[in-house]
């Protein structure tokens, strides 16, 4: 398999954090997403909207969108590090967090929507700080509410929930948001960040490579 990513994606750390976790090697190809000629020139063909994380699991064959390889990755390799809770009222609550991080936090905050704010006259340091608060906040009711156990959103293991709120919390603290205010949030990170797999699949893992 090949993974066309950028260090510092969000998206394509949750990537790389599954496939830490299910075992899998991959080789990887370098798209800068700060270079537009990068984008236009490694993903032309093999993904439409010219966006990372891209998974090319067999020649020609692209998976695109992080979460929907995630499922994939979880789906082909069921049997090691399962990516969602076996109870189908916990699996719906583990979608749904994954949901409200990557449709209605991570979009609002990346770089095409930061150029555009500041395209406006905004400020992209207010407008990220302001939207990813918002998202953890919930994230962070949602836990309480539901009464999960933890270190992580759904006991001890990572699911594809911590695989999109752990890269989201990197990006927090990159916009100064104060954590002190989500404290479950706060320790999920702390915890989330010691692990091997999510140390191997980390953007400074991967800044020079």
């Amino acid at each position: 398999m090949i993974l066309y990513h950028y260090w510092r994606s969000s998206c394509s750390w949750r990537v790389r954090w599954a496939l830490a976790l299910k075992n899998l090697s991959f080789e990887t190809v370098a798209v800068n997403l700060l270079e537009k000629n990068a984008l236009s020139d490694k993903l032309s063909n093999k993904n439409s909207m010219l966006q990372v994380p891209s998974l090319e699991i067999v020649a020609g064959q692209v998976l695109c969108d992080s979460v929907a390889i995630i499922e994939w990755l979880d789906e082909t390799y069921p049997d090691t590090s399962p990516l969602l809770p076996k109870d189908p009222l916990a699996r719906q609550k583990c979608r749904e967090l994954t949901q409200l991080i990557a449709s209605g936090t991570q979009p609002l905050q990346n770089l095409p929507v930061l150029s555009f704010i500041e395209s406006l006259g905004g400020s992209r340091q207010s407008w990220a700080k302001d939207v990813i608060s918002k998202g953890l906040a919930a994230y962070e009711s949602k836990l309480a509410h539901w009464q999960t156990e933890g270190p992580l959103s759904f006991g001890p293991a990572p699911t594809i929930a911590d695989l999109c709120v752990v890269p989201q919390i990197y990006n927090a603290l990159r916009f100064d948001v104060d954590l002190s205010k989500t404290p479950r949030l706060k320790n999920l990170y702390s915890h989330a960040r010691s692990l091997p797999s999510c140390v191997k699949a980390a953007p400074e893992a991967w800044e020079n490579i």
